[in-house]
């Protein structure tokens, strides 16, 4: 079995651990040695092997006990966003080269207690802002450069972003499973990108504690795998209330989503707004979603045109409101408590301007003179609370929507990944590419990506599923029924 563990999910590897048929120790060296075998990936930017391994030989006592948790030694990595006492956390920044908390993040601690062992931290768009993994500022694992991420379809293409390393790893089968953030996309986009599958839940269901901090009110957690019933595991370990340590965490139970898998999905529907297939959604994408949505009308699901009107607005108010969310979550990084400082500097604001400029890299400062532009005086009032109104429209627009339908679907992108490097220096299109998950994010609503076939470049192409408010459950068996009828979520990019 040793040679074909990489070969199984994290529902797979969970059971065969828990049979004992393969050991935490023995499924934690497959793996590491895959990560070792793969570097041009660039998918890791951090791996300990002493760590992971201790980790696993504690997994597997624990087993012994008969009494072990559900996902003991299931190994998982994380995105480098998540802060971890074992590992560097860097944001994807030179602002954080080097930097050990003392603490783990929520979703990291809880998915520890629920057995799982880390592999390492992933490859992510600096402090979680890209939509193509190009922005990154540290070095990978095998390597001393500065590289993104690359697509294991084809490696020329981008993985999408910011979660890009945690899409890489689990489609080239380095890791069953990973940890993303979602602020206007950035667990489905790359999940669609590289065929597989990732939810980002409600907006306040999973604890942001001990998550680096890029736009407050929209940052999600979730998780990205090979199937729903993967990801119903593993979400259902990593959500729940954390009143204490972060104001913006739900005060409602956890769940137990893999329980709620395999129910009928007689009469489910389905809302498709026109907006999501205009002009701009390319043929292949568009062949993809109706193929898939077809294949849920065999399934007992019904098809239901609806309208999201405000659609195109998400673009502006995502990047008014993320930035200014930016700008000030941002000002904490200035050289004196923590992170980078410069070497040379003349007093203290000399210090504060020469260490943020050397720490951060292009976009990251673009996005912060946005944000702080919006809220200066005399433009808060035509911009920041402007899009502040708009964002609370386009969640109404939802809620019209979901008065006539269950679900809604559409193309998680309009395209599939580009060429490394094509938008060149135009951060603009890569905004853009954002529009059909952006909407989402502004209204707090839970979304999934699963993938559904191949478009232009034989690239994957991911379906967007979008539930109401606390409809992860009903997210993840869509999913899951459709896996079972599909095999889309089992494809490997070749020679994986």
């Amino acid at each position: 079995m040793s040679a074909d563990l990489h070969q199984l999910g994290v529902a797979g590897l969970a059971k065969a651990l828990a049979a004992r048929e393969v050991s935490a120790v023995e499924t934690a060296q497959h793996f590491l040695d895959r990560i070792q075998a793969q570097p041009a990936l660039g998918a890791f930017v951090a791996v300990d092997a002493d760590v992971t391994l201790a980790q696993a030989r504690a997994a597997d006592a624990l087993i012994a006990t008969g009494h072990a948790p559900a996902l003991a030694g299931v190994p998982i990595a994380h995105k480098d966003i998540f802060v971890t006492t074992d590992f560097p956390t860097t944001a994807g920044s030179r602002m954080l080269a080097g930097y050990r908390s003392p603490f783990n993040a929520t979703v990291v601690q809880r998915l520890a207690d629920a057995g799982a062992v880390t592999l390492g931290k992933l490859s992510c768009d600096e402090f979680a802002m890209g939509s193509a993994n190009e922005n990154v500022a540290v070095p990978a694992v095998g390597g001393d450069a500065v590289v993104p991420a690359r697509n294991p379809w084809d490696t020329s293409r981008i993985p999408g972003g910011s979660s890009g390393g945690s899409a890489v790893a689990v489609a080239a089968r380095l890791a069953p499973a990973a940890t993303g953030t979602d602020t206007g996309g950035s667990i489905r986009q790359p999940a669609s990108f590289c065929g597989v599958t990732g939810i980002k839940p409600t907006y306040g269901r999973a604890s942001r504690y001990g998550m680096v901090a890029f736009a407050s009110s929209l940052d999600q957690a979730g998780p990205m795998a090979r199937s729903a019933e993967d990801c119903a595991l593993l979400l259902s370990a990593l959500c729940g209330p954390d009143l204490d340590r972060d104001s913006t965490s739900i005060d409602r139970p956890a769940e137990d989503y893999a329980r709620t898998l395999n129910g009928s999905l007689d009469g489910l529907r389905i809302g498709v707004p026109k907006e999501f297939l205009g002009d701009g959604v390319a043929p292949g994408v568009r062949a993809a979603v109706d193929a898939a949505l077809a294949e849920y009308e065999k399934l007992g699901a019904k098809r239901v045109a609806i309208t999201l009107p405000r659609t195109e607005l998400s673009i502006p108010v995502y990047y008014i409101l993320a930035a200014a969310e930016a700008s000030s979550n941002l000002s904490r990084f200035d050289g004196v408590k923590f992170g980078h400082r410069a070497k040379d500097y003349k007093d203290l604001a000399d210090m504060y301007g020469r260490t943020r400029a050397e720490g951060f890299g292009d976009e990251v400062k673009r996005r912060i003179m946005i944000g702080t532009y919006v809220l200066s005086h005399g433009y808060y009032d035509a911009y920041y609370l402007q899009a502040q109104k708009v964002r609370r429209m386009i969640a109404d627009d939802f809620q019209q929507a979901f008065a006539q339908c269950d679900l809604i679907a559409g193309p998680v992108a309009p395209t599939v990944a580009w060429k490394l490097g094509e938008h060149g220096d135009d951060p603009v299109a890569d905004y853009l590419a954002d529009i059909f998950t952006l909407p989402a994010s502004l209204a707090g609503l839970p979304g999934m990506s699963l993938p559904v076939g191949f478009g232009e470049h034989a690239m994957p192409v991911g379906l967007q599923l979008i539930g109401n408010y606390f409809a992860e459950a009903r997210l993840l068996n869509a999913a899951h029924r459709f896996q079972q009828a599909t095999d889309w979520h089992s494809r490997a990019p070749q020679g994986i």
